[in-house]
Formats: C-alpha cells, structure tokens, sequence
C-alpha cells in the first residue's frame, strides 16, 4: 500500500507506479485465506474477519480505501427493502424483499423527506469518526468517506423500482419537485462534511442501468446534476476532493459530472474509459475498470488482455488507479483472482 502513490494519482502527479484499489473483494473468504495465510471464513468473528481483510488489502497493494458513510440507514422513515441476493458463501446475506410502503405515484408525489425523515445532530462527528476508524484500519492508503444515497440512489433506496418508474414517467414535472425537496433532506450531509476535515469525498449516485440512463437524460440535467452543483459547493469551497462514482453506463454524463465539479470517477465496465481518458485524463483522476464477467469466466489470456486494455487506457494518464468494476464476487474462481492481481503487479510498472 502506498499513500503516497494514492496522493500522487489524486493530484495528478503520475506516480511512478499504477495504483490500484478493489471493491469487496476483501470478503472472499477463500481468496483472503491464501493471499494472507490467514484461516477465515464468513463465519469467522468479526474481528478476525476485520484483520484478515487489513490484511488482505496490504497485500494486494490497496492505495485508495472506497468508503461512504452514509447510506439507507439515515433514511429513519418509510423506505423500501428490495432484498438482497446471495453474494458471501453460504447465503448469510440473502434477504428477501418486502413489499414497498409507497402503493401509488401519488403517495411519492406526496413524500416529503425533511418532514420524513428530519434533521439529524452530530453528522460531523459522525464522518469524523468514520474517517478516522477507516484511517486506523488501513493508515497507508488514501481513505474516504461520503454518500451512498446522493440523490437517485436515493429515490432508489425510499421508492423502490417499481414505483419510481411509475411515478417518474407518469409525471416527470411532479416528480421532480420530489427531487427538489429530497435535495433540501440531504443537503446538511454534504454541510457536514464541508466542516470536517476529511480531505476526500465518495459521491455515489446509481444514475444508469448498463443500457444507460433509466429516465430521459433531460429530467437528469434539470434535476440531478444542478443538486449536485449545489450538494458539492460547501464542499468544494472548503478544498476537499470529490470522486463520483456510479453504476452501469454513465458516459453521456460525464462532462455533466465533471462541470458539477467532480475531481475523478469511479466506474464499471459499461462506461467508456477510453473516453474519460480523452477528454479528462490530464485533468481528473478515475478508477476502474477491468470487466468482473472476464475474472469469473476468462481464460487466462482473456485475464491478461483486459488488464492490458485497461493499463493501455489509463497507464498515461496521471490520475489512474487500477480497479476491477463493480467489484470481485465471492465466486470468482481464486485461481483467476491471484492471477489478475499476478498481470497487474507486472504492467503496474510505469
């Protein structure tokens, strides 16, 4: 691990080596035991399981720790539980999904999530502490904190899929006044955090599908990405870093993105590096993003030929971190995870 490194790809120094971070990874248990020699499984104890991923991460060379610290469990009111697939061995995290507390459009055109879900105290201590323990877990990398829920992550997380299509295409105009006042709620997150003295920020916002955008991309420009502009400017003005990251294809909102004030991107396989590359890749950092499908199923030439597409792209760029998009599930055969890791370490080189 190298914080230095880190630093240096997020100020755009080019430092003399790629570096990397990972998504998740840490919790495949069966990787985490041979890379660290450490006998774990997900039913080991917490804190066994804690270490065992500290040291995880320092042998695969992490320099940057994705982090946020808020996420649905901020949401103290109605919100929907969609349930969760299997993703740790075993099935301990599998949760069915519950039916959604909004029935109609109208009940989300309703919503007002200040009065729903209310202020809340001692949000800057509350990063501060976040910030900190992720700091002590792992002190030599470039760690973060920030928001999961930002904004259409967010209508995800309260509405549901199915009653946000609803309510989003059956009145993109009132649904949008639902986005302005979810705005208003999640504002004094990003208030915190301006008066922390966390230097970096993680902004999550699940804007696409791997089609692309989910709504028509002007409801996007007239909604979204002014929030964010206002969200990120206590932020901005106090000179912190801001990193966004979505899922599926985002490309057509990059440069909406980076006029919002976005220092760097994180990103899965579906949006086009080559094209942040091109257009930002002397100016913004980004991470990512060496297709998960090729590590499940690949040969090993197909392994080797995805990090050298992604070294290929990103290698002149000063702020690019190495990172498999989304991340690297529990299934991934270890022999391909070690090996990935094997043609990174040998091309991380510059």
């Amino acid at each position: 691990m190298s914080l230095q490194d880190g630093w240096a790809a997020l100020n755009l120094e080019m430092p003399k080596r790629v570096p990397r971070t990972e998504y998740s990874v840490d919790q495949h248990w069966e990787l985490v035991k041979v890379v660290t020699g450490r006998d774990v499984s997900v039913h080991s104890p917490d804190a066994e399981k804690r270490q065992a991923s500290e040291a995880f991460a320092k042998a695969w060379n992490f320099d940057y720790i994705w982090s946020v610290m808020v996420s649905d469990n901020y949401m103290h009111g109605r919100k929907t539980d969609m349930g969760h697939a299997v993703y740790a061995a075993g099935g301990v995290d599998r949760r069915e999904a519950q039916a959604s507390p909004f029935v109609t459009p109208d009940d989300v055109f309703d919503f007002d999530p200040m009065e729903e879900y209310g202020r809340l105290p001692n949000l800057e201590a509350e990063f501060t502490k976040a910030y900190e323990n992720n700091c002590r877990r792992f002190p030599d990398a470039v760690n973060s904190s920030g928001v999961y829920i930002t904004m259409f992550s967010g209508f995800i997380a309260a509405f549901g899929w199915e009653m946000l299509l609803l309510a989003a295409g059956s009145d993109p105009k009132r649904f949008g006044e639902v986005a302005q006042r979810y705005e208003a709620w999640i504002q004094q997150f990003f208030e915190a955090f301006a008066n922390t003295d966390i230097p970096v920020m993680m902004c999550h916002d699940d804007l696409c599908w791997t089609s692309g955008p989910v709504l028509n991309p002007a409801w996007y420009r007239e909604y979204v990405f002014p929030a964010y502009k206002r969200l990120w400017r206590p932020v901005l003005e106090s000179g912190k870093k801001i990193l966004f990251t979505s899922d599926g294809d985002y490309t057509m909102f990059i440069d909406d993105i980076a006029a919002c004030g976005a220092h760097g991107f994180a990103l899965e396989p579906c949006t086009d590096m080559q094209y942040i590359a091109d257009n930002f890749g002397q100016t913004h950092a980004f991470i990512g993003n060496a297709d998960t499908r090729v590590l499940l199923a690949g040969s090993r030439d197909e392994i080797r030929q995805e990090v050298e597409r992604c070294m290929a792209i990103g290698k002149h760029c000063p702020g690019f971190f190495m990172a498999v998009g989304n991340h690297i599930p529990a299934n991934t055969p270890v022999e391909n995870a070690l090996f990935y890791n094997e043609v990174y370490e040998e091309l991380s080189q510059r």
